[in-house]
């Protein structure tokens, strides 16, 4: 039997968890890379820290508009064709994909490299934090295309059911990244002390040398399926890729969206809840890889069974990612919210701020399970071409924190109410998303 047969006929459990943990181990990785990055920056001082945090948002965006939002356009459309064994098809959207990650590598690169600092200033940093942002912005945009093109092949092998080979890539080019960053940025041993732009330039080349590394696996003999790159281009194969793909970007701008305003909302009642706040999001940002993870398995599981006909069979992939993702998420949230400082007393040992941070877990540790319900269901539609609904509910979630929060600062509320409203927007994502789903048809 061919792999594409395996993968609709498997039982569903073990066949998710197979592709899982892969991409699991790869994605914490990752979210690894993100916290030695901000280590490295520390050294070099409060103002280039402060430059950081104004940058990552736009560097994270990066991430999710090619690996979740794209990416997933080109994971869903081929897996899609797989399943309905249509080969050439799927060959086809595979370059595709390629020429527009390729394209969108390159516009990113352009646009930010010559806007980011008038970016960076609407954002309203100081003069010094966004000069020093900008140092390592011109490296980091200039190799957006490695991005891009590193996360357009992962989508292609991921969308075959090879989940193992982009999983090992992105393990490597963290490590590589960590070692670049530190030696480049910091001056380890030979290497010049470079500052920003030496951190920058450990994720442009480590991605560059990921982006080399798939795109070679994927001209085999023996890939998944071959590159063809004497395929004639033509539209209807790039509107099948963004009429998906478009909607997750969205998704994606949305993501950012919600982080940037909480962050500007929460500041508001305080440095001490800010400072809370901050320890919360960054255990959020080790959960989100590991419903990812489930989600882009997910993704062509649906996608495949789908185009092989088997609706009930997608259905219940769907319901098993939501259900593996609570599982997985639910002792988490709910050892955070009894025992806070186990995670807490990591950065700080500041009493208020540990109190605002035990607060905030209160509020949000025991709703984990539904954020990652919801996010798990939105990667399964995205398989099934039917991102309407779950985008829309993304929107709900994003217009309940900003309004509400902006009623609360305006009516004298503190931190407390604001970690509750962040709350029950997590329980409607989860909740609303559940609904679009299993209202939706698919075929």
């Amino acid at each position: 039997m061919t792999p594409q047969h395996l993968l609709n006929s498997g039982p569903i459990l073990p066949t998710m968890l197979r592709m899982s943990w892969p991409n699991m181990i790869a994605m914490l990785a990752t979210a690894a890379v993100t916290i030695a990055e901000t280590i490295y920056v520390g050294h070099l001082g409060t103002v280039p820290l402060a430059g950081m945090a104004l940058v990552f948002p736009v560097v994270m965006l990066q991430h999710m508009l090619s690996a979740g939002g794209i990416g997933g356009g080109i994971s869903a459309t081929i897996s899609r064709a797989m399943g309905a064994q249509d080969t050439a098809r799927a060959q086809a959207l595979a370059w595709h994909g390629c020429v527009l990650c390729l394209s969108f590598g390159l516009l990113f690169t352009v646009l930010l490299t010559l806007g980011i600092g008038s970016f960076l200033n609407m954002l309203g940093g100081q003069a010094d934090a966004v000069e020093s942002a900008v140092g390592y912005a011109y490296v980091a945009f200039g190799g957006c295309t490695g991005i891009w093109l590193t996360n357009g092949f992962a989508s292609v092998l991921r969308a075959t059911g090879d989940m193992r080979t982009p999983s090992a890539t992105l393990m490597v080019i963290a490590v590589v990244q960590v070692l670049l960053s530190g030696a480049l940025g910091l001056g380890w041993g030979p290497f010049p002390r470079l500052g920003m732009a030496g951190v920058a330039s450990g994720l442009a080349l480590a991605y560059a040398g990921g982006a080399v590394f798939l795109g070679w696996r994927l001209t085999r003999a023996q890939a998944p399926l071959r590159l063809a790159p004497r395929t004639k281009l033509a539209w209807p194969y790039f509107q099948a890729i963004l009429k998906i793909g478009g909607l997750g970007s969205l998704s994606s701008i949305q993501n950012v969206l919600y982080v940037l305003i909480v962050t500007r909302l929460v500041a508001g009642f305080g440095t001490e809840a800010l400072a809370g706040y901050g320890i919360g999001s960054r255990l959020e940002f080790l959960l989100v890889p590991i419903t990812f993870a489930i989600g882009v398995s997910a993704a062509p599981l649906v996608g495949m069974a789908l185009g092989a006909g088997l609706v009930a069979r997608a259905r219940r992939v769907a319901w098993t990612g939501a259900a593996l993702a609570m599982l997985i998420l639910a002792p988490i949230g709910f050892t955070v919210a009894l025992w806070p400082n186990l995670w807490s007393g990591l950065f700080t040992d500041d009493p208020v701020t540990l109190g605002v941070a035990a607060s905030y877990f209160q509020w949000v540790g025991p709703v984990y399970i539904f954020f990652g319900a919801g996010l798990a269901l939105y990667f399964a539609a995205q398989g099934a071409g039917k991102l309407a609904g779950p985008v829309l509910v993304a929107t709900l979630r994003l217009c309940i924190v900003a309004v509400g929060g902006w009623w609360l600062l305006k009516h004298g509320a503190d931190a407390q109410d604001m970690f509750a409203l962040i709350g029950v927007a997590m329980v409607v994502y989860g909740v609303c998303t559940a609904l679009s789903v299993w209202h939706t048809k698919w075929h």
